[in-house]
């Protein structure tokens, strides 16, 4: 659980500085290689991104099968990625994607975390349809980053980016399993709950920023 612990950290700790000076979101992406690194470190540049990956990871601990709401989340980043390179019109697709993206995430971060300080489980299947929300729009987002990337570089970028997301979310499920969430355990931990308001007000922080 240290090694957890540390890890995020330090990606915490590398978000904020990237935040700080104000790391450009366009790359210039030609090789895989390029494209694999960006597709790991995207995920972890915005801090309010970030912080709503390990809220999900946290929350999934609650479940048996939490595994599964981390693996919705990545996925639906996959398909918010291929709904913005490719422009697919679904229904209801303009309409979800016409406000600001980044308060959307922001948002979902605030919620997320605010479940963190609530004392009652939440419910499995809304969990995974909120992680399925978030996912899309974090692969919209990311996706302005690598438009006009060739085929290769782009596939070996989502390859990376699933792999963060997916290990971040992961690390934190395995946290909070050693911290007492569980699903027998119905009361988070109060390490957990300060957690959950740190991570709120970061999101809140960026809703801000967002909407001025």
């Amino acid at each position: 659980m240290d090694r957890h612990i540390g890890a995020i950290a330090a990606l915490i700790l590398i978000s904020l500085l990237s935040s700080l000076s104000a790391t450009p979101d366009s790359h210039t992406i030609t090789t895989w290689w390029e494209g694999f690194l960006w597709g790991l470190a995207d995920p972890v540049i915005g801090l309010d991104c970030l912080v709503g990956i390990v809220a999900i990871g946290l929350l999934s601990s609650m479940f048996v099968r939490g595994a599964a709401i981390a693996g919705c989340f990545a996925l639906a980043a996959i398909l918010g990625i291929v709904i913005h390179l490719f422009q697919l019109n679904f229904p209801g697709i303009e309409i979800a994607f016409a406000g600001s993206v980044g308060a959307a995430i922001a948002i979902s971060t605030i919620v997320f975390s605010t479940m963190l300080m609530m004392p009652n489980q939440p419910n499995f299947v809304v969990l995974a349809l909120m992680g399925i929300s978030a996912g899309l729009f974090q692969g919209y987002t990311v996706a302005d980053s690598i438009i006009g990337a060739e085929m290769l570089p782009l596939i070996a970028y989502i390859v990376g980016m699933i792999l963060t997301l997916f290990v971040v979310a992961m690390s934190a499920r395995e946290i909070g399993g050693a911290m007492g969430m569980g699903e027998i355990n119905r009361t988070l931990p109060w390490k957990i709950s300060i957690a959950g308001f740190a991570f709120c007000a970061i999101g809140i922080v960026f809703l801000s920023n967002s909407m001025s």
